[in-house]
């Protein structure tokens, strides 16, 4: 039976950030995740999770200044002890909060910079974090985002994202896989998918176009999930999309598919 987790930066947007825990569980939802906890303080969160029941699935590191535009400082040549200032803060946090996997967000290209320059950022950062997270007992992911929605996304495919893996050469380096993301850059879902499961820590999901629930454009869902059963796939399915009404109103598609919340 699959277990679905709400991501809470695009799930509940109506509410306050710590409102939507509780929202999340009256739904029936057993976990949670989202972009970062960095905000609030650590013991605010853990406090809530305990009291809702919540398993705090996944979180990113820090992504430099989101607000501001930017999507992740991997790649980043000039920001590397600012990256290593986030793993640390990152492990506080997962510590506090019980997480046991954290993504990494690669981040936009700098024009100016040489792609391997940024592959060369990436891997040097990687080798980092990898083997300190393995230390603390937790998972370190490598997200590919499409670059429709994120024009200059360094690390855009599934492809790019293994090769950086591949130069790492540490066990402790995940794919985090994210079907609406793959929809767009490459289609093939599955037969990605069966290829590398293997190496796949957390998956997502949004359908496409529009990046609304299952059932709202053409990823069939019920195939996908049912793949993901029969391959063996034991992890979290994180629900990163943006509702087209309320949230909780379109949460009949988890019923529909035959999963669980």
């Amino acid at each position: 039976m699959t277990k679905f987790c709400a991501n809470l930066s695009m799930l509940y947007a109506e509410l306050p950030f710590l409102d939507r825990f509780a929202a999340a569980a009256v739904d029936g939802f057993k976990g949670v995740e989202y972009i970062g906890p960095y905000d609030h303080p650590a013991a605010d969160i853990a406090t809530i999770l305990k009291r809702e029941n919540l398993t705090q699935v996944l979180f990113n590191l820090p992504c430099g200044d989101w607000a501001g535009g930017e999507r992740g400082i991997l790649c980043l040549p000039d920001r590397r002890a600012e990256f290593r200032d986030g793993v640390d803060t990152a492990l506080q946090y997962a510590m506090a909060l019980g997480c046991h996997q954290i993504n990494c967000l690669t981040g936009i290209a700098p024009a100016e910079v040489a792609p391997a320059d940024l592959d060369a950022t990436m891997i040097e950062n990687l080798s980092y974090a990898a083997p300190r997270m393995a230390a603390a007992g937790v998972r370190l992911l490598l997200e590919p985002v499409n670059s429709r929605d994120i024009p200059g996304f360094h690390c855009a495919t599934v492809d790019h994202a293994l090769r950086i893996i591949d130069a790492v050469g540490h066990p402790n380096l995940w794919l985090q896989y994210d079907f609406y993301h793959a929809q767009i850059m490459q289609g093939d879902l599955i037969p990605t998918f069966e290829r590398h499961h293997h190496r796949i820590a957390h998956v997502q999901i949004a359908d496409h176009p529009g990046r609304h629930e299952p059932g709202t454009g053409e990823i069939n869902h019920g195939y996908v999930l049912g793949r993901l059963d029969g391959l063996g796939y034991e992890g979290w399915v994180g629900c990163e999309y943006k509702p087209k009404a309320g949230t909780s109103e379109g949460l009949g598609w988890m019923k529909t598919l035959g999963g669980r919340a």
